[in-house]
C-alpha cells in the first residue's frame, strides 16, 4: 500500500505561476472626418496628386453610425476622387487590418454609397475612363434646357461679364428623365456642401434647376460645357393668378468659388423673377455668406430704382436734422409702406429683405464725416437689440433677470420694470454681462456688414 504524497515543505520551491489573460481595449473608433479626404479633379492626371483641390473642411460624421465614427480598422485611410466633369467618384480605401473590439466593423461600402450613391465607380480604371468617355455629359444633359438671358441690374456690364463672356445659365424643369439623371449626379455635392439640405423631389415639376455653365473650346476645337454651380428653386401658387419662387439650394462648385460666379447666378435669378412678374423671390434659411451676396445684388437693383429715392432722401434729411434721434421710443429706419410695396411689385424683394437693404441705402447716402453718423449707428444698435430682446428693450426700463431655480433654467426668469420707465438699478449677474457682450458683438457685426456691403456696391472713384 502506497503512502499519500505529502506537499513539499521545501522553502525554496517556486510557487506555481498563474496564467495571465490580456483583455483588448474597447475600440474607440476614428471620426470619419479624420480619415477621409475628398478631392475634386477635372482630369485623370490630377488623380493621385496630393496637391489637387481638397474639400476641407467637410462634415462627414453624420454618415457614419450614430456617433460619426468608424470602427474595426487599423490605420484606415480613405481617399475619394470626384470627377467634376461627369461627377463620378471613386474611393481608394487602405488599412493595415480589421478586428472587432466590441463595436463591430463598419461597412465602409454601404456608408460611402449613402453619400455617393450611383456616382461611385468600383474600379480606378473605370473611374479614369470617365474623363474621356463622359466629356460631353453636361452638354448633353442641358441640351433640353432653356438658356436664360442675363441683363445687368444697373444697365452696365459687370466686371465678371467683361472677363468671362462665355457664361450661360440654363433652366431645367424637374420631372423629366434628363433633369432627374443630372441632379442624381449632383446629390453627393448637395449632401456634403449644402448646409442642412436633402435631395429635392425629382418627380415634382414645381422644382426648377438653374445651372451656371461655362463654355470653352478645347485643343480639338470642340466646345466643352463645364458646370460651375447650380441652384434649385421651388414655385408656389399665389392667389389669385401669380406665383412665388423660393431658393432652396445653391452651390458654386468649390474650385470656382470666390470668383464672382455666385453673385452672377443670383443676379440672373433676380432678373428672372422681375421679368416673369412673380409675386416675390424669397430664400429658405440663408447662410450669412449667401445673405451677403444676395444683399449686394439687391442693393444694386435698389440704387437704380428711382421711385424710392425721395423716401431715402427724406430719411437722411430727418437724420441730419436730428429729428430721428430725439424720438422717445427707440428709433429705427423704416421705409414708408408705399416704398415697400413698390419694391416688392417691381423688384420682387420681400419686406424682410428690403428692411435689411434700407439701412444700407441710408448709410450710402451719408458721409463718414457727417455729424449724424453716430446717431445712425445708435439707431442700428437699437434695432439689433430690439430684434433680439423684443420691441420694448431699452425703452421701457424692462430687464430680464436669471434667477436660481429647481426648474428648467432655460424656462425660468423674472422680468422687472422700474418706475417711470427709468432703467433699473438691479445689478446684473455674470450671465447678464455675457448677454450684453453678445448683444454688442451682434451690433458690431451688423455695422461691419453694412460698411463692407456699402464698399462693394459703391461705384469706383473716377
Amino acid at each position: 500500500m502506497g503512502q499519500k504524497k505529502q506537499p513539499s515543505t521545501d522553502p525554496v520551491a517556486e510557487p506555481k505561476k498563474r496564467r495571465r489573460v490580456d483583455i483588448a481595449d474597447v475600440d474607440a473608433g476614428v471620426e470619419a472626418k479624420d480619415c477621409i479626404k475628398i478631392y475634386l479633379v477635372s482630369s485623370k492626371e490630377e488623380v493621385g496628386v496630393s496637391d489637387s483641390f481638397c474639400i476641407d473642411p467637410v462634415d462627414l460624421n453624420s454618415f457614419f453610425d450614430e456617433d460619426g465614427k468608424i470602427y474595426g480598422y487599423q490605420e484606415l485611410k480613405i481617399t475619394v476622387w470626384v470627377n467634376i466633369i461627369s461627377f463620378h467618384s471613386y474611393a481608394d480605401i487602405t488599412f493595415k487590418g480589421t478586428s472587432n473590439r466590441g463595436k463591430g466593423i463598419t461597412d465602409l461600402k454601404s456608408a460611402l454609397q449613402s453619400i455617393f450613391a450611383e456616382t461611385l465607380v468600383e474600379s480606378k480604371d473605370k473611374f479614369l475612363q470617365t474623363f474621356s468617355t463622359e466629356t460631353q455629359f453636361i452638354r448633353s444633359a442641358v441640351s433640353t434646357g432653356e438658356v436664360m438671358q442675363h441683363k445687368a441690374s444697373n444697365g452696365h456690364v459687370s466686371h465678371l461679364e467683361e472677363a468671362v463672356s462665355d457664361l450661360e445659365v440654363v433652366r431645367m424643369v424637374v420631372g423629366n428623365m434628363a433633369t432627374g439623371h443630372l441632379y442624381s449626379r449632383l446629390i453627393p455635392l448637395v449632401l456634403l456642401l449644402v448646409d442642412g439640405s436633402n435631395p429635392i423631389d425629382v418627380t415634382d415639376p414645381r422644382w426648377e434647376l438653374y445651372l451656371l455653365i461655362q463654355k470653352t473650346e478645347d485643343q480639338q476645337g470642340d466646345i466643352q460645357h463645364r458646370l460651375l454651380g447650380f441652384t434649385a428653386l421651388y414655385r408656389f401658387y399665389h392667389y389669385p393668378d401669380s406665383t412665388r419662387i423660393r431658393l432652396s439650394q445653391i452651390l458654386i462648385v468649390p474650385p470656382y468659388q470666390r470668383k464672382g460666379y455666385g453673385s452672377y447666378l443670383v443676379e440672373v435669378l433676380s432678373n428672372i423673377a422681375i421679368a416673369e412678374n412673380v409675386y416675390d423671390f424669397t430664400v429658405e434659411e440663408p447662410l450669412d455668406s449667401f445673405q451677403h451676396v444676395r444683399t449686394c445684388v439687391d442693393i444694386k437693383h435698389l440704387l437704380a430704382f428711382e421711385p424710392i429715392q425721395p423716401a431715402i432722401d427724406s430719411a437722411v434729411l430727418s437724420l441730419k436734422e436730428g429729428k430721428v434721434s430725439k424720438k422717445i421710443r427707440a428709433p429705427r429706419f423704416v421705409p414708408p409702406l408705399s416704398a415697400v410695396d413698390d419694391v416688392r411689385k417691381t423688384l420682387k424683394i420681400n419686406k424682410k429683405q428690403f428692411l435689411q437693404c434700407w439701412e444700407i441705402l441710408i448709410y450710402l447716402s451719408l458721409h463718414p464725416v457727417d455729424k449724424c453718423i453716430e446717431d445712425y449707428f445708435t439707431i442700428i444698435s437699437n434695432r439689433v437689440r430690439a430684434d433680439i430682446l423684443g420691441k420694448d428693450s431699452g425703452t421701457a426700463g424692462k430687464r430680464v433677470i436669471d434667477v436660481p431655480t429647481t426648474f428648467d433654467q432655460d424656462m425660468s426668469f423674472v422680468m422687472f420694470r422700474s418706475k417711470d420707465g427709468e432703467p433699473s438699478s438691479v445689478q446684473m449677474d455674470t450671465t447678464q454681462t455675457n448677454q450684453e457682450q453678445q448683444l454688442q458683438e451682434l451690433v458690431d457685426e451688423r455695422i461691419r456688414e453694412i460698411k463692407l456691403i456699402a464698399q462693394k456696391v459703391s461705384p469706383p472713384c473716377a
